[in-house]
Parts: C-alpha cells; structure tokens; sequence
C-alpha cells in the first residue's frame, strides 16, 4: 500500500488494483442524445433536498421542448421539501433489461408551480394525452391524486394535484452518460 503509484489518480483504486486495472469512464452522451432521451421518455425521478438525505420521488412528466412539466400531488414529503427548497435534480434513464444497453441524463434546475389556469390546463390534457396514448394503466392516477377509478379525464378538473415545470436548466450542468458501444 505505501508503493501507490504518484501517476495514478484515483489513489484508492491504484492502492487496491495497482496499476495494471485502468479506469473505464462512460462516454458522455452528446446534447442532441439527451435532449431526444428526455423527448422520448415520461418518468423520471425528481431527487429534493431532504433533511439529512436527500429525497427522490418518481413522477410522470411532460416536455414541451422548452420546459419539463410534472404533476404532483397536493400531500406528502415532496410538498415540504419543493416549499422549503425548490432546486432538485430530475434523473431521466432508458436501459435494455439485460443492461446491454443503457443511458442517463441528470438535470439540475428549479421546480416552479404554474398558477396560469390556462397553462394548467394544457399541461394537465397533455398528461391525459400521454396516458391514453402510452396506454398507461388506469392505475397511475393513484400518483396524480386521483383514484384509479375516476376517468381519466379527472385530471382536467379540481385541483387534486399541481403543475410544476422545471426552470433554470443550464445545458452545461446536464450530465449524460451512455454504455460503451465499444464493448
């Protein structure tokens, strides 16, 4: 252990492999890929600041290619946490079962509550939308505040749950990473 070799970086790993093991990094994946990731997908999970850990919630989304839109019930931890400090990290992953094939992107910025009524409404059909055509089961509108016995469109009326949208997204803090197409 004290022969650590001084070209190493990451001391831990020389002093446990020496430095015959090298590192492999995940290649960064390019804006172009994260941005159709983030298109093509509906769940993420929302990581709040929480008391002594941090606390990450799953939520169904909707991007309008400006903005990432969430529904969130009216109750729990996340309620308290968005209230107390709204900066969070939304985690966004697509992988093949076998993990033959993998990705992510981590995207830091602020949650706001929408309080337009109009822009509500338009983001609440666009969730109607994506239920119906992602052919989602009824219940995922236990998540939204509702009962998996209303009809969907319940979602278009009272105010069971709010809009957030994610703003103060900086593209050079957006971290994607992909699996190696070389192995």
């Amino acid at each position: 252990m004290n022969d650590l070799n001084e070209n190493c970086v990451d001391k831990v790993v020389c002093a446990t492999f020496g430095d015959k093991m090298s590192i492999h990094k995940m290649p960064l994946m390019e804006k172009s890929e994260y941005d159709k990731l983030i298109e093509d997908d509906f769940i993420c999970r929302i990581a709040f600041q929480g008391n002594l850990h941090p606390y990450i919630a799953p939520f169904l989304y909707f991007f309008d290619g400006k903005f990432m839109y969430f529904l969130s019930t009216n109750y729990g931890k996340k309620i308290r946490y968005f209230r107390r400090n709204p900066y969070v990290t939304v985690e966004i992953e697509r992988y093949a079962p076998d993990l033959s094939h993998f990705a992510f992107v981590a995207i830091p910025g602020r949650l706001e509550e929408v309080h337009d009524p109009e822009v509500k409404y338009t983001v609440r059909q666009e969730f109607v939308n994506l239920i119906r055509e992602k052919n989602l089961s009824q219940n995922v509108l236990s998540a939204l505040g509702h009962s998996p016995d209303e009809p969907v469109d319940a979602l278009l009326s009272g105010e069971r749950n709010s809009v957030w949208r994610l703003t103060d997204v900086r593209v050079r803090g957006i971290l994607g990473l992909k699996h190696s197409s070389g192995r």
